[in-house]
């Protein structure tokens, strides 16, 4: 399709070379931290560190001081970024360096030139600080300008250089005043990291492995503020890298250390590599300043299309920019498929944000959604529809927050959002980046906080638009060899411990919270995070063999601490869940009492126990095995419970409501006809099921968009046929946007809560929450009068929330204007009880009244 903004048609992009398979390494050895920068206190010359990957020396001396500073030499791979961490605190003499503009001279097609000489280069300070006050120990990278730290690049460990000073970037007039206060904000220093152990004793045995992973957790949050600045200032690197407007021009930067050359290229020069040649500093950070045309317009048009072109060891390549704010699918087919886009609209087009967000929720109510899939007509629904259309379905059916999935571009739309290529930009297919605001400022306007899906575990594999190979290097923004790749995913895997991935992943993250006002992530694959095997054909038994031992990316996991401090330092009202099925433990302690410091995990075990109970009969069904599931979780760690989520809706699995009744869903499920024992049975379960999960599974409940009807249809991509490397043939639907939609046209917070029955021979299951009595039978055909319910409070008890009331399909067996009183005596280690009718297949909810008033209704 042609894609336009403000009038602007986006065509076709020329193309100079095809990248081979390569995964070279080139000449670009791997360095897990990136540089240092300090003041000298006599030159006030601002100096950094410079790689030395090119020395075959043990180590780096600077020329002036003699002083060794830190090995420099090939690193390894697999070590993390503490591990070589070594600072030299004085430098005397002016730091080696040189100044050279690249060129292009001879080979790239289409009058592209290529350098021979890209290694000796230099970045210069054109303007020297104005007060030695302002001297600090400034961060990788970094400058004192004018009172705020600049970053410029991320060198490793090696010779010191003078590093360049840059102008601070213009803040959009919408959202400077929160940006200002954000930065205000004050992140917790870590704490001692041993309340673990008074949460969880059994976790003395592991101290070792604990406090080692704590120790390097502290030692990089003191390494961060010391060379950065801090993680406020180390998480806004999108205000140096990328494209960044000032008053004078545009900035644009990119770390490519492999690259040989680069250029930036696009429609505003004519995709002329001669016209954008970049410069590169020694830590492999390109850069090129675009002054303002004559007229004070902008070098770059809005809606421009761009790339950047490098030579890199695995050839010439055209690649997005890593830190792209909005990219495009290409307009024709066989072309590269998706295009860079400068985005930066005119102040009066940009959207500005009208409601304050919401206050964290004291109890989730998760609304799981994909904007693209969410129209009842066969086709790729918009940012503008689901905001109108769908935002007031959301809170009219009680929910208080909204995840979003598929936000961050990715080519490959049957990914289901989950093989990014551009994380910092919005899926286009949806809308634009101001009209994502639009939405998010709607459902904020609607009391819903409105959290991410967002991916960090792993990366598209794709090369042209995406991360993988950015550099001509597979080690750039990855492990290398296969530590790197995901072979279940065909993905490509981060190398935490590195400095310029952590600044990298640290800053996308705050880039969703501050300018587009996210209230939260739910954190995907975090499993795979933390555990170099990825939880591949692991069976996590609770053994805590399995969480503290060799097998765990401790890189990774100080990672999740990290993003953690960030999310909760900067942004105290935001919440992160994580996506575990391995149970870690610690996972949702705060950072400073030595836990990971997500505030929820999901209960993933709940969906998968009632797939095994629905492939039975009822009369096998265990009800302490139900209740066992619905509440096996530790003590002071929060859950998210669902009964299902979009991993059941694709095609391939089974929704529940297609367990319980088939294909006679779609023939006997009219109001004007007769139902069948399989659809009464199957409505019956689906309420009860949801129910159950709702109140006994967590403290947060999440239903993915549809299934809260029993939504008839699974969830299938449209996708082309796949022939696999045996020659088979996967069948494809034709592209077909059929079964990629919702047919939408077709509550608690208490923490007291006591499971008083749990029958096997009767399938009862009863439980309090707050001043709520839940009572659940389960069974087939028994229906019980006069049965006796426990309860901790006396009074009188009324219904609220039926299953079997008509409004939810149900044969309407219970009378509403009855009262139940309890009695004193002790029943189920209940103080008190209450007698009622128990309808077969039924959940009923019982709520305390204050005779002063009625009882509040429970939100379903």
């Amino acid at each position: 399709m042609v894609y336009t903004l403000s009038g602007i048609r986006l065509p076709s992009v020329p193309f100079v070379h095809k990248l081979s398979g390569s995964t070279s390494h080139g000449d670009r050895k791997n360095t897990n931290l990136s540089c240092f920068l300090k003041k000298h206190s006599s030159s006030r010359m601002i100096f950094a560190v410079r790689s030395s990957n090119d020395s075959d020396s043990p180590s780096s001396v600077v020329a002036a001081s003699e002083k060794v500073l830190v090995p420099g030499g090939h690193v390894d791979d697999s070590l993390s970024s503490t591990d070589i961490l070594e600072v030299a605190e004085k430098v005397s003499g002016d730091p080696l360096s040189s100044t050279d503009q690249l060129e292009f001279p001879d080979i790239v097609p289409g009058g592209a030139q290529i350098l021979h000489d890209a290694d000796n280069m230099r970045m210069e300070d054109d303007r020297s600080t104005e007060d030695d006050i302002n001297d600090v120990q400034t961060p990788s990278g970094y400058s004192e300008v004018d009172g705020k730290l600049d970053s410029v690049s991320s060198p490793a460990p090696g010779k010191y250089v003078k590093a360049m000073d840059v102008e601070t970037s213009v803040l959009s007039h919408d959202i400077s005043k929160e940006k200002d206060m954000v930065r205000q904000m004050s992140i917790p220093p870590p704490g001692t990291g041993q309340r673990i152990y008074e949460i969880d004793p059994f976790l003395r045995s592991y101290s070792e492995h604990l406090d080692y992973r704590y120790a390097h957790y502290t030692k990089m949050r003191e390494e961060i503020d010391k060379y950065e600045g801090g993680l406020e200032i180390f998480s806004r690197g999108y205000e140096k890298f990328g494209f960044n407007r000032s008053a004078t021009g545009v900035t644009y930067r990119e770390w490519a250390p492999g690259a040989k050359s680069a250029a930036l290229i696009g429609d505003f020069n004519n995709w002329n590599p001669n016209a954008g040649i970049m410069t590169r500093n020694d830590f492999g950070v390109w850069e090129i300043f675009l002054p303002n045309n004559a007229d004070g317009s902008p070098p770059i048009p809005h809606g421009s299309r761009v790339k950047i072109r490098m030579y890199t060891p695995s050839g010439i390549k055209d690649s997005i920019p890593a830190w792209i704010k909005f990219s495009v699918q290409a307009p024709a087919p066989g072309e590269i498929p998706f295009n860079g886009i400068y985005y930066d609209p005119p102040e009066e087009e940009k959207y500005v944000f009208k409601h304050p967000q919401p206050k964290k929720p004291k109890s989730l109510r998760i609304y799981e959604s994909h904007v693209g899939m969410s129209s009842t007509e066969p086709m790729i629904n918009t940012y503008a529809n689901f905001r109108d259309d769908v935002l007031p379905r959301i809170k009219k059916l009680g929910y208080n927050a909204v995840q979003i999935m598929a936000i961050q571009e990715h080519s490959y739309y049957a990914s289901f959002g989950y093989h990014v290529t551009n994380f910092f930009a919005p899926s286009s297919r949806c809308g634009t980046p101001d009209e994502l605001k639009s939405l998010i400022d709607r459902a904020h306007e609607l009391g819903l906080v409105v959290l991410m899906d967002i991916v960090h575990s792993h990366a598209s594999n794709n090369t042209l638009d995406g991360l993988n190979m950015f550099d001509g290097t597979d080690s750039h923004y990855f492990h290398s060899g296969s530590r790197g790749y995901h072979w279940m995913w065909d993905s490509r895997l981060f190398n935490y411990g590195h400095w310029e991935v952590m600044r990298f992943l640290l800053s996308n993250a705050r880039w969703w919270l501050e300018e587009y006002k996210f209230d939260g992530f739910r954190f995907d694959g975090v499993t795979s995070m933390m555990y170099t095997h990825h939880g591949l054909q692991v069976a996590f038994t609770g053994n805590y063999d399995e969480y503290f031992r060799f097998a765990t990316d401790v890189d990774a996991v100080v990672y999740l601490m990290l993003v953690n401090d960030l999310i909760h330092g900067l942004f105290p009202e935001a919440i992160s869940i994580g996506e575990d099925v391995s149970g870690m433990p610690t996972f949702c302690i705060p950072v400073q009492d030595g836990g990971v410091g997500f505030d929820y995990r999901l209960h993933m075990a709940i969906a998968d126990k009632w797939i095994e109970l629905l492939k039975k009969r009822d009369e096998d069904w265990q009800v302490g095995d139900i209740v066992h599931t619905l509440t096996n979780r530790r003590w002071s760690e929060k859950c998210v419970a669902y009964a299902e989520s979009h991993d059941q809706a694709l095609v391939g699995d089974k929704t529940i409501a297609f367990w319980l009744m088939d294909k006679d869903m779609y023939e006997f499920m009219a109001l004007d006809r007769p139902s069948t024992p399989l659809v009464d049975r199957g409505i019956a379960l689906h309420k009860m099921i949801r129910l159950i999960t709702m109140g006994l599974g967590g403290e947060g409940y999440l239903n993915f968009m549809g299934n809260e009807f029993g939504h008839p249809e699974w969830i299938d991509f449209p996708r082309a046929d796949r022939q696999l490397p045996d020659g088979k043939v996967i069948p494809g639907n034709n592209f077909s946007y059929d079964k990629c939609r919702r047919r939408f046209d077709l509550f608690m917070t208490s923490e007291h809560q006591y499971i008083s029955r749990k029958d096997e021979g009767d399938k009862m299951i009863t439980f309090e929450r707050g001043n709520l009595v839940f009572v659940f039978n389960f069974h087939w055909n028994n229906s019980y009068s006069d049965y006796r319910i426990g309860c901790l409070k006396q009074g009188k008890y009324t219904i609220v929330l039926d299953s079997d009331d008509p409004l939810f399909g149900g044969f309407n067996r219970l009378d509403h204007n009855v009262e139940y009183f309890s009695f004193e005596g002790w029943y189920d280690d209940r103080p008190r009880s209450f007698l009622v009718y128990a309808p077969c297949r039924t959940a009923v909810v019982y709520a305390l009244v204050d005779d002063e008033s009625e009882p509040e209704p429970v939100e379903d």
